[in-house]
């Protein structure tokens, strides 16, 4: 596996009164996370069908440049501003390519 890309998969839910300042808060990260060093893909989806749900779809060059990315003073900024606009701690997940 040379040269293989990490693919993530984070995933947060809104409280039902916050959906719209969560998206003003997760839509920070887009453009300063696209010009990180390592940065191939970065996309923030919404469900729907459930609006409260939003995914970000991420690709990197290496686990380095994902954990560069999570100590970054952007992501740590919107890190500390979600407590009280979502249910619950945000799911990330890493995974690699199979086929």
């Amino acid at each position: 596996m040379t040269n293989q890309t990490i693919r993530i998969v984070a995933r947060g839910i809104a409280l039902p009164n916050k959906v719209e300042e969560l998206k003003a808060v997760l839509l920070e990260l887009i453009e300063p996370t696209r010009q990180e060093a390592g940065a191939i893909r970065y996309e923030l989806l919404q469900n729907q069908s459930e609006p409260t749900d939003f995914t970000f779809i991420e690709e990197c060059t290496s686990d380095e440049a994902l954990n560069t990315h999570l100590d970054s003073p952007h992501f740590q900024a919107v890190a500390a501003k979600l407590e009280g606009l979502v249910t619950a701690t945000p799911d990330i997940r890493r995974y690699h390519l199979l086929a």
